[in-house]
């Protein structure tokens, strides 16, 4: 145990002991002090844990399983610079094969033979010794005591060094491997388990179709279309140096240059962005243990379907209708089992002349996920030249990593307008409107990053900025009783300031003219074309308030986008 504790400390933490040691100076003796303490600090810490669940019987099986466990985190905090933290254990344990395949290369696995193969062919040639349980309890609590003081001990050492550091930069304890993995393994199982004790609490239980419904001559259709690692960087409609939305930009639709978004990952940001309150308030449990708007929709009357290309929805379809496109019975959309996006539109049209009533369809993109950028788009979209092809960026330059994701956001700019010309092409029968918005954004190498998924306070910008586009046809606005002519405009001037995911729930309410208490108008880029001003409750005026609170984080929350500054 002591030995895999010590190789675990020399071999998978670099990046911990990068950071932790970064701004010191390497000549100075407090550096090699504070570096040295840290490292006892790491090999006692997983001594400690080894201890307490390690026996005879045990002691094999948990170190081949830990070896393995710490050959695989190492590889990609090195190689990508993620942070095993709770939200990134609940991607790990929620993604699925193709996703996971793509993660599988030669490099990984020649990282995993050395980090891994070459421990466990070692640990083979050792011989547990039996000894009489007292005998065998006694050395376990001296392991145990021992661990701990020397924790103890190495904490005194250094303490206020160590603490300014996790005070600053608390994140850090989630490169310390393999703690990290057990650590946030454990609260995700844990909150998982809470959550399936219970039921997904109602919420909106008061939605009701505002007066315009009883009004409305056609079909309303809203399609929400949620992105996938797309960020705002690089999309052609926010000024970005080479165009990645030339089609889009032939449309009279409303691009949001400056939106925010509620997470850096797919499994925080899909539940937040359909919560009522998101990141100015952000409390991932109660949202995983909540409805979403989608319920809410549905429970005023609306008809709701998801169409997946991805992972899921994350809990929030649970209970609605919904499909995907790997399900459709469509070979062509889904060349080689890796099924593309069009898959998401390519029956549109006829969904839309069998539409009736009020319905909302999501359609969730596998867009840009990473690192196989290159496979999300077929070849007439591979326009920018060279390109990475390969599973393992690590083979290409940054140059061709930028040229394969600009042509994945190529390929969603062609997707996105195959669904607003279906939308058009039955306007004269339907009144509908599209809303985009990507879950999360990505780095590209930017620091030294790659991918997505840093703890929110310390991610980088391009990770939390993501694009999002709207636009409706003639009759949509009024049909949500928005007044005539005004919904484009307002829209327009919301979208000249900042706005964010937290203004999603909000927002679809005010759109499709749904009242419920939950509705904060505040956060409703439509509340200026509705002539009470709300779509709260019938009757009644919908509560809200003007600014937001400070999020959890400590940094500002994103503000309503009429909202003053403080």
């Amino acid at each position: 145990m002591l030995a895999a504790a010590v190789f675990w400390a020399l071999a998978a933490n670099r990046g911990f002991f990068a950071g932790a040691l970064a701004g010191r100076g390497a000549g100075e003796l407090a550096t090699w002090g504070f570096g040295a303490a840290l490292l006892l600090l790491v090999v006692a810490l997983h001594v400690f844990l080894l201890a307490l669940v390690a026996n005879r019987w045990t002691v094999k099986p948990v170190l081949a399983l830990m070896f393995g466990v710490t050959a695989a985190s190492s590889y990609y905090i090195d190689s990508f610079g993620v942070y095993l933290d709770p939200s990134m254990l609940r991607n790990v344990l929620r993604t699925n094969p193709a996703e996971a395949g793509e993660l599988l290369n030669p490099s990984f696995f020649w990282h995993l033979a050395l980090l891994a193969g070459v421990p466990m062919l070692l640990l083979r040639w050792v011989r547990v010794r039996r000894r009489p349980w007292g005998r065998a309890a006694l050395r376990r609590a001296a392991w145990l005591s021992g661990a701990l003081l020397l924790m103890i001990g190495a904490l005194l050492l250094v303490f206020q060094a160590f603490a300014s550091l996790m005070r600053q930069n608390k994140e850090l304890r989630y490169l310390i491997t393999p703690a990290n993995v057990v650590w946030s393994t454990g609260a995700v199982l844990a909150a998982d388990a809470r959550g399936a004790a219970r039921p997904r609490q109602p919420i909106g239980l008061d939605a009701v179709p505002g007066p315009s419904w009883a009004q409305r001559a056609r079909p309303m259709v809203l399609v929400l279309v949620v992105g996938e690692t797309a960020r705002a960087a690089n999309w052609g409609l926010n000024g970005y140096a080479r165009q990645t939305t030339p089609l889009l930009a032939q449309w009279p639709v409303v691009n949001f240059p400056d939106a925010t978004s509620c997470g850096t990952n797919t499994e925080v940001s899909v539940p937040c962005m359909f919560a009522p309150v998101g990141r100015r308030d952000h409390d991932e449990e109660r949202i995983r243990g909540q409805e979403s708007l989608l319920h809410v929709l549905a429970r005023a009357g609306a008809g709701v379907h998801w169409r997946d290309n991805q992972s899921g929805c994350k809990g929030v379809c649970e209970g609605l209708p919904g499909d995907t496109v790997a399900a459709l019975g469509k070979p062509a959309l889904c060349p080689g089992g890796a099924c593309m996006d069009e898959g998401l539109v390519h029956d549109l049209r006829e969904r839309l002349q069998q539409a009736r009533g009020t319905q909302v369809w999501v359609l969730h993109m596998l867009g840009n996920h990473g690192p196989s950028y290159f496979r999300r788009y077929p070849a007439p979209f591979a326009r920018f030249q060279p390109e990475c092809r390969s599973d393992d960026l690590r083979e290409c330059n940054l140059e061709q990593i930028v040229n394969a994701y600009d042509n994945a956001l190529l390929y969603t700019d062609h997707v996105l307008t195959t669904a607003l010309s279906a939308l058009q092409a039955e306007s004269a029968r339907v009144d509908a409107a599209l809303l985009y918005v990507s879950d999360h954004g990505e780095s590209l190498g930017e620091k030294g990053l790659f991918l997505h998924g840093m703890p929110y306070a310390i991610a980088p910008e391009v990770q939390k900025r993501v694009p999002m586009v709207f636009w409706a046809s003639p009759g949509f606005g009024p049909a949500g009783g928005l007044a005539p002519g005004c919904l484009e405009s307002e829209l327009k001037r919301k979208a000249a300031g900042p706005v964010a995911h937290d203004h999603l729930f909000h927002t679809v309410l005010g759109l499709l003219d749904v009242r419920t208490a939950l509705h904060e108008p505040a956060w409703d880029l439509t509340a200026g074309c509705r002539a009470t001003g709300t779509a709260g409750p019938a009757g009644g005026a919908g509560p809200g308030g003007t600014t937001a609170p400070a999020s959890p984080t400590g940094a500002a929350a994103p503000r309503p986008a009429d909202a003053p500054a403080r």
